[in-house]
Order: C-alpha cells, then sequence, then structure tokens
C-alpha cells in the first residue's frame, strides 16, 4: 500500500460494519490535516431480537425426512446493509462534486461490499484502499497510520 497521498480536499472514509467517519484533508499532501466532515452510525440489536430463536425445518420431497435449514445471520445482513448506505452516500457526494479523490479504510470484508456498492463511480476516483479497521482509533492515529503507508 506504499504511494498513498491524501491531497488537499481529499477524502478518507473508515468505516465497518457499524459506524463510519467521513474525513476530509484540510491540509494539504505533505501536511495531513484530517478534519470530520460526516460520520454515520447504526445501533444492532441483540441476535434475539433481530429474528426467530431456532431455524426453519425443510421436509424432503421424498419420504418424511426433515433437516434443518441453515440459520441466518442477521448481524451480518444489517452490516452489509450499513455498508451499502455509507456507499450511497458516498455516490452522492461524489455525484455532487463533493469528493474528487477518495481513500477507503475498512476491514477486508467491509471492503469488499463497499467495492461492489462503489461500482459504477467514475474513474479514478478511489485513490487507495486499506484493507484494515480502524473505526475506533482517533483521527491523529488515522493520519500517522496513513502518513506511515505513504
Amino acid at each position: 500500500m506504499s504511494g498513498i497521498v491524501i491531497g488537499r480536499k481529499a477524502w478518507v472514509v473508515v468505516c465497518d460494519g457499524g459506524k463510519a467517519l467521513f474525513l476530509r484533508n484540510d491540509g494539504d499532501a505533505d501536511l495531513v490535516n484530517l478534519t470530520v466532515a460526516d460520520h454515520m452510525g447504526q445501533h444492532v440489536e441483540a441476535t434475539r431480537d433481530l429474528g426467530v430463536d431456532q431455524p426453519g425445518r425443510a421436509f424432503s420431497s421424498a419420504g418424511a425426512r426433515r433437516s434443518s435449514m441453515g440459520e441466518t445471520d442477521w448481524h451480518d445482513q444489517a452490516e452489509t446493509e450499513f455498508l451499502k448506505d455509507i456507499a450511497a452516500k458516498v455516490s452522492e457526494l461524489v455525484e455532487a462534486h463533493e469528493i474528487t479523490a477518495l481513500i477507503l479504510v475498512a476491514p477486508p470484508r467491509a471492503l469488499g461490499v463497499l467495492r461492489d456498492a462503489l461500482d459504477g463511480l467514475p474513474e479514478g476516483v478511489i485513490r487507495a484502499e486499506v484493507a484494515k479497521d480502524m473505526v475506533k482509533e482517533t483521527v491523529p492515529e488515522i493520519e500517522k497510520h496513513l502518513a506511515s503507508l505513504a
């Protein structure tokens, strides 16, 4: 991931499945000064409140056998929907010409969801991707980590 350049007014989106920070570089490429432009978050309820207790049962078409169906991962679905909401917000900001350069920082699985959801962005808007969970870090720690990748 060497060679990450965060130019003036470039945006850095740091997110995971439950929280997102939209940071803008108000400094320049040499002296990065990230400021929080916006944030998003979601509260995910306990699994017992999200779905049924036990998986359903399926009957075999031949005979009287029954088997259980796979359990739905409600947290995974909620995180995926949240990441798609982040992608929609990024797309809106790109269409409004607020974002012209973007660096994505997220865990690997979240980056995969974001890549699919941001597939329609113009070429060259996403300048770099960092596969790391940094959403719980402070802004100065995020700056320091990104500077070490330059």
